[in-house]
């Protein structure tokens, strides 16, 4: 039995929204064909994927260390496919680009390396700054482009944006933990248990802003930056929290498990994308890595739901 494309498609999908029928219908396919994909691939790969519960699916141990293999065969072959609006002889010199720290660490690294091996005479230029520092350096000319949280972007007048991902915000808590079990989690039951709030790229603005919106507030027991520090507190049953797909891993640092549900009010995604001086005259090299970008995940189209 081989592997196919559509196969590793529909994997990555129930990974991703960590369940079978929300996967089924972001892919416009029957919960059966999901279903079918995901036995056919754990046969061929002799190793169970996913935990069923009653909520959806999580990753076992082999789940997740093959979701990033099918991620880079998925982009290859897209990469293959595509044909580069601007030609890879006239996108050549620097390219001045701005990342935000969630960016620089969960995002960037691969879809770097995948476009230098698409436009070598191009020369990628990092910085790694603050939302607000990157918008300043947009707007004076120091940065081309930047790869930021469209969703926190201040300076709407003056920049354009694209987003490419709209990442799900959802719950993460230790395997034992007795809400693990919940049939439906609200934020009303969030705010009953010890809450671990990252700080980082504005997360704690975002986290305040949508509880602000509720009669509830988060019982905060420790802040932080690190996103392995809440990794680790959550895995340990310190604490448990709310944070983004794109930054989810099953594992912490110590090996323990760490499962994630969907939470039933309003928590809105964490967008990533482009953002550029609106009306600037982008370099050839800086419009290819644009297009190489808005092409990798949506087409040019609206951005995608990860």
């Amino acid at each position: 039995m081989t592997l196919s494309l559509r196969q590793l498609r529909y994997f990555v999908g129930a990974a991703e929204t960590g369940q079978v029928s929300r996967a089924a219908v972001e892919l416009n396919v029957s919960q059966s064909a999901v279903t079918g994909a995901i036995k056919q691939l754990e046969l061929r790969l002799g190793t169970r994927l996913f935990d069923r519960h009653p909520n959806g699916v999580t990753l076992t141990f082999e789940g997740s260390r093959f979701l990033q293999h099918a991620r880079n065969i998925i982009a290859s072959v897209d990469e293959a496919l595509r044909v580069p609006s601007v030609s890879t002889t006239k996108a050549q010199g620097p390219i001045r680009i701005g990342v935000t720290y969630t960016v620089a660490g969960y995002f960037m690294p691969q879809h770097q390396a995948r476009f230098s091996r698409s436009y070598p005479a191009a020369t990628i230029e990092l910085r790694e700054a603050p939302r607000e520092a990157i918008e300043e350096e947009l707007m004076d000319g120091r940065l081309d482009i930047a790869v930021l949280l469209t969703s926190n972007l201040e300076n709407r007048m003056a920049l354009d944006h694209e987003t490419l991902i709209r990442s799900r915000r959802r719950l993460w808590l230790p395997i034992d933990h007795p809400m693990a079990g919940m049939p439906e989690i609200r934020l009303e039951h969030v705010a009953q248990e010890p809450y671990v709030m990252l700080t980082v790229d504005e997360a704690q603005q975002t986290a305040e802003r949508y509880w602000e919106k509720t009669p509830f507030r988060p019982k905060t027991i420790f802040r932080t930056s690190s996103v392995e520090a809440v990794r680790s507190m959550v895995a340990n049953g310190t604490g448990i929290t709310i944070l983004s797909d794109m930054v989810y891993r099953p594992w912490s640092l110590e090996g323990q498990r760490i499962e994630t549900r969907n939470v039933y009010d309003l928590v809105p995604s964490m967008d990533l994308g482009l953002a550029w001086k609106r009306d600037a005259e982008l370099s050839p090299a800086a419009r290819a890595f644009h297009d190489f970008m808005c092409l990798t995940f949506n087409g040019g189209g609206p951005g995608l739901t990860h």
